[in-house]
């Protein structure tokens, strides 16, 4: 029992890192976000991960390709990373950054949801009160506890798309449980990251005749290694790892704390200023923290 405690706190610990590497994501793209499309720069991120990961996977497992069965998983987890990302990119276009911040706080509850369905995972009443305190806490950021902003949150052409963006984030994780077959996180990894690296390929063809690569800044290829070796590789990897062991429901919760990361890095680079507003809602955050990983270490699984 104490060999499974401890395994448990190196996976939370886990989950720590990845989400402040995840977090440290939105200060970098900030700062190279101008260079080039959106959809591009998820593509290069994805493409330069798996590029970075390969000759680690074939030293270790040989080249080898993953059986039909092993793809289509792959490639079924690879969906719906991309459609919320292009979600997000064409809901942009129509709504505020600030409506999507707001619906992207949905994501933990609706994975939730997801979990239920697709795994038979219970979301125990502890839980789902920890749920509602996260979800609280991240509009309160995100709102900066203006009620009034709150409410006249009305759902646009845009935020619908990107809500549907959120429905597919949220289904992300429960699917991760569910089709891994027992096969090395590493290699699972790999070829989901390959496997949306086509696809953003597919959806990134406009932009790459509106663009001469030989002409970006060198400093946003640096952002580009940076957000695929960090913040897309090691979290994939992690996240991958983690949900297996711990529950879809319990990773998804590490992102509530991505609004407290995102500011705490931003003061330390001076991006933004520290807004008092923000800690009634930082509280909130971390009290769900707290509820939501004193449940049981394994999801209550219906037979």
């Amino acid at each position: 029992m104490e060999n499974i405690k401890n395994a448990d706190i190196k996976v939370h610990g886990l989950m720590l890192m990845a989400i402040i590497l995840a977090a440290s994501s939105f200060p970098v793209g900030a700062l190279i976000t101008n260079a080039l499309p959106p959809e591009l720069l998820m593509f290069f991120r994805f493409l330069l991960a798996a590029l970075l990961f390969a000759p680690f996977i074939f030293l270790k497992h040989g080249m080898v390709l993953p059986s039909k069965r092993a793809l289509l998983n792959y490639i079924i987890l690879s969906i719906p990373l991309v459609v919320f990302f292009w979600c997000m990119f064409e809901s942009l276009r129509y709504t505020s950054v600030v409506n999507t911040g707001a619906l992207y706080t949905t994501v933990p509850a609706i994975t939730a949801i997801f979990a239920f369905i697709i795994n038979k995972d219970i979301t125990g009443k502890l839980r789902t009160f920890g749920l509602a305190l996260g979800t609280m806490g991240a509009l309160w950021i995100v709102f900066r506890g203006d009620l009034d902003a709150l409410l006249r949150l009305d759902l646009n052409y845009g935020d619908l798309i990107f809500l549907v963006g959120c429905l597919s984030l949220g289904m992300y994780n429960p699917l991760v449980k569910r089709l891994h077959r027992g096969e090395p996180m590493e290699v699972m990894t790999f070829w989901i990251l390959s496997a949306g690296s086509v696809w953003l390929l597919i959806v990134s063809v406009k932009g790459f005749m509106q663009i001469d690569l030989l002409h970006i800044e060198q400093s946003t290829y640096f952002g580009i290694l940076y957000l695929s070796l960090f913040s897309t590789l090691i979290t994939f990897f992690v996240i991958n790892y983690s949900t297996v062991r711990i529950g879809a429901t319990k990773v998804a919760a590490y992102g509530f704390l991505t609004p407290a990361i995102v500011i705490a890095i931003s003061l330390l680079i001076g991006m933004e200023p520290f807004e008092w507003i923000t800690v009634p809602g930082l509280l909130l955050i971390f009290a769900a923290m707290i509820v939501i990983q004193r449940e049981s270490t394994k999801d209550k699984v219906v037979a």
